[in-house]
Formats: C-alpha cells, structure tokens, sequence
C-alpha cells in the first residue's frame, strides 16, 4: 500500500503547491536575506572632483588574526602622488602606495551629467595595495613616512603596460613597489622588502557601488584545486586562512578587485569587518608578486586577461547551468547585436528544448480536470477508508492514462533552468546601458514605466484563468490565485531584462495553454459527437 500512498491526489496537489513555492522561495530568499550593504550611490563623481579631501582607515596595529584599522587618516589632492591615466580608466596613488580613486571612463560607467564611476571609496577600508605589517612599530611607521613615485603622470596607451615605481624608506627597512598598468584596469603587482618582515597586502575592500539591494557581495577564493569558496557578507564569523591560493577576490554585483597568481600561488587571510564583511590580504614575508584588476566583471576583459579569471562572476546554487546560458546569451547578442532581442530569442529556444516537458505537464493536469468529478466521487464514497481510496483513484488513474505525478515532475526539472537564468540577467553587466527597444533604454534597471512587471503580472493571471486547477483545498487555490499579485510586486524593481525574459516565458506558456486546450475542446466535442450517434 506503500505506492498507493506516494500517489494520492492530496499529496501531489501539495507537491505541485510545494515545487511552485519553492521556486518563489528562491526569489524571496534573494530579495530579502541574502545579506546586503545598503549603500547610497555616492561614488558617481567627476574626475576634476576627485582630489577633494575624503576619509581613509589605515592600520596602527596589525596581526594576522587581527587585520581591522584601528584610526582614519584624511586624504586630500596633496596626498596624491602620481596619477594614471588610460583611455578607460584614471587611478590616484597617494602618499602611502596606496589606489584612492579608480574611475571607469568608459561612457556606460558615465551618467547624464558625463560624470565618471569611482570604484574606490576612502571611507572603507584597507584601499587597493595597502600594506600592513604585522609588526606594531613598522606598521605605525609604514603609515607615517610616504612613498616616493618616479612619476607623477603615468600615461597607459600600450597592451605592455606602463611601469611606476614606489620607494618608502622605514627606519631599518625599504619597501619596494613596482606596479605595471595595463589598459583595460588590470595590472601586475611586485613588492620587495630591503629585509624580511611578516606583511599583508590587499586587493582592496570591495566596491560599494549601490547597484540593488538584492544580489551576493562579498569576497570569494580559487583555490589550487579549483574549488571555490564564497564568503558573504555579514557571514564572516572569524579570519580564514587559505594556502595555494590562485585568484582572490572582493565583489559586488557588477564590480571586483582581486589578486591573481596561476603559476605561484598566494597565502590569503580573509579577515572581517565590524559588521563581519570579508576583507582580502595576502600574506608574504618579503617579495610578492600577483596580478590584480580593479574594474566590470565583464566577461570580455576577464578572458583577455586570463580565462580562469571567469570565475569572478559567481551565479551562486545553480553555476553549472548559468555559465553556459550566459555562453549561449552571448552567442546570440554577437549575432543579433541587441541584448534585449537575444534575451527574447534565448527565451523562445528554451522554451523549444523544454516543450515535451511542459507540454507532458500541460496535458496531465487536463486530464485530471476532466477526471475531477469522478475523484471528488471517489473521495466521498470511501472518506472513511484511506486505503480503499487510494486503490479506486490508482484504477482511475489506470484507466484514464493519468498520473498525478507527471505534472509535478516536468515543473521540478525546471526550476533549475529558470533560476539559473534569473541569476544570469541580473549579474550580467553586459546589460548595462544595453538598450532593448521601445521605451527600455537599460536592460539593467527596472523598467521606469512599470510596463514590463505589470504586463508580466497580467499574464499570469489570464494563464490561471485558462489553466485547469486541480486543487481543490480553498486555502492552496487561494494563495495561487495571489501568485500573479506576489511576483508583478517582486518584478516591479527586478531589472528590465530579467523581467523581459519573464514576460516572454509566460507569453510562451499561456499560447501553449491555449492550445492543449483547444485540442481537449476539440476531443471533447469529437467523443460527444461519436456518443451522439
């Protein structure tokens, strides 16, 4: 009686309940509790506006198990000591070997005022190639006496780079830093020590750019082994210690600053915050040397500067599957040339491949509307023997060539797919300042008008209206009634391009509704016909 049970009619409404909700759960788990830095947009400033005097954090006291700055410093235009500048981006070094400012020039990073995108904010630190040593007096020292630069303009017009070159003279110690730039923002990083001394250097806190307030920051490591290990932010309880470390990095939805080393890997620590964010050191005792990048996890300018370094945009749960979507998303833009079109055209093409599944779907949950009558029937007549009923529902599933079960099923293989590409449109800083048509000029914010969630919305509820309801309990059939309602209110701030694919999905499963139900219509009226006569 085992399979009896596994196949009553109650249970799998509840299972077709369950999969649904737990589809919402994943939105909701994204929108509401993955931890988030609510973060106003204030490092959108002009590039003649950034030498005005910020605040900064360095370090007076410094262990590996203890890496957090302890007092602030300011920062003003007199502080900085050579400026670099390449066609995409412009970086401030300051008096400390430090980068206080990286803007991105490029003209999607620029607003309608021309103002440029400043990666770096002073105000949280440790800053991009800051030094703490672990030793007190040196690393009171190291914050005290400045750097001298062979250059105060560094021009980066070539694919080899452009070298600048830092000295800082401590007491019985000389710090040496040769920073090569490289067009794109990436560039190499070599420290030498005139002695041994236990030291920490950081990519940098990571970019505080308020883009949403519902995707992953925080920090993540490449180990040797090509295992990936995430560390969000607010879930770091205590410093991490990782060794053969090949890439390192600190992110947020669209922007990351990380170090690299593929041939000799690196000594990380990830430390924390006081609101138990991860911040990156490496660890050395005299000479470094790592790549590093500040700038877009724009898939285009990670594989030109290595392959491996993909791995910076992390999907979360389902990567497998998001990394070839996003491969095929971008497959189709180089030949459309429209982001928007190639969302609607992958869309469409994944609607194809997953037909026989929501067809099979489709078709199962017509079959049980029409054996409704006689399943209410059969719960009425054996109420008071469970047994007896499952047996009598078993038959009639039997004899009418139905099975509860079929239309969970194809639902549940699903899920991953479309959670996968969800987490691809709304990482995906391709999108940004793409244009689709019409009145959406940036796939990557929402859409202005609210045109797209709210047309979303409406078809859901006119494929309710058509789609044959099996569940029977008031209070289930309620809360999907209210489904269309909870998801146009998730999708009203969501980004127009993952509400464009949205829309296009239901657009597919309302005409592929519509049609089954046309052919049961039509089968309907045949067997009638043939009873007729």
């Amino acid at each position: 009686m085992n399979n009896n049970n596994n196949n009553n009619p109650t249970q799998q409404k509840r299972i077709l309940l369950a999969v649904i909700l737990s589809f919402l759960f994943f939105i909701v788990y994204d929108y509401f509790f993955i931890p988030k830095n609510h973060i106003t947009e204030q490092n959108i400033t002009t590039v003649q506006n950034a030498s005005t005097t910020t605040q900064a954090a360095p370090q007076t006291q410094v262990t590996q198990s203890d890496l957090k700055p302890s007092n602030t410093q300011n920062v003003n235009k007199n502080d900085i000591i050579t400026t670099v500048k390449s066609s995409h981006f412009e970086a401030h070094i300051d008096r400390i070997g430090r980068i206080v400012a990286f803007y991105l020039k490029d003209e999607k990073y620029k607003d309608e005022n021309n103002q440029s995108l400043n990666l770096i904010s002073t105000q949280f630190s440790p800053l991009p190639l800051e030094l703490r040593f672990s030793d007190q007096i040196l690393n009171k020292q190291a914050f005290e006496n400045s750097y001298k630069a062979d250059t105060a303009m560094l021009d980066v017009n070539s694919s080899k780079g452009a070298v600048l070159n830092l000295t800082q003279k401590l007491n019985d110690l000389i710090v040496y830093k040769k920073i090569t730039f490289y067009p794109q923002g990436n560039y190499d990083i070599e420290v030498k020590l005139s002695k041994n001394a236990n030291y920490f250097i950081s990519p940098g806190y990571r970019p505080n750019i308020a883009v949403d307030s519902y995707t992953v920051h925080g920090a993540l490591v490449l180990d040797s082994e090509e295992t990936l290990h995430t560390l969000e932010d607010g879930d770091v309880e205590k410093d991490e210690v990782f060794n053969k470390v090949l890439m390192t990095s600190a992110f947020d939805r669209y922007y990351a600053t990380f170090f690299y080393n593929f041939n000799q890997p690196l000594q990380v620590t990830i430390s924390k915050d006081q609101n138990d964010n991860p911040i990156v050191f490496a660890f050395s005792n005299n000479e470094f040397k790592a790549g590093g990048y500040i700038g877009a996890k724009e898939h285009t300018i990670l594989r030109m500067i290595d392959e491996r370094l993909e791995a910076v945009v992390e999907y979360g749960w389902f990567t497998f599957i998001a990394k070839p979507m996003f491969e095929f998303l971008n497959f189709l833009h180089n030949y459309i040339g429209n982001w928007g079109w190639a969302i609607v055209i992958m869309t469409l093409i994944v609607r194809l491949i997953l037909f026989p599944l929501t067809y099979k779907s489709m078709i199962s949950m017509n079959k049980l509307k029409d054996l409704a009558p006689k399943m209410k029937e059969i719960r009425e007549r054996y109420k008071g023997d469970p047994q007896k009923m499952n047996m009598h529902m078993m038959e009639l599933y039997k004899k009418h060539g139905a099975n509860p079960m079929s239309g969970c099923l194809p639902i549940l293989l699903q899920i991953p797919i479309f959670f996968a590409i969800y987490r691809v449109l709304l990482n995906a800083i391709e999108l940004k300042a793409a244009p689709w048509a019409f009145w959406i000029h940036d796939l990557s914010v929402m859409d202005p008008y609210f045109i797209l969630p709210i047309f979303m919305g409406a078809t859901m509820f006119v494929q309710q209206l058509i789609t044959p309801m099996t569940i029977q309990d008031p209070m289930q059939a309620k809360i999907m009634k209210f489904l269309p309602v909870i998801f146009t209110f998730f999708f009203i701030t969501f980004p127009a391009g993952l509400t464009l694919y949205w829309c296009v999905n239901n657009i597919c499963s309302l005409i592929q509704q519509w049609v089954i139900n046309k052919m049961f219509a039509k089968e309907h009226h045949k067997k009638h016909t043939e009873q007729a006569k």
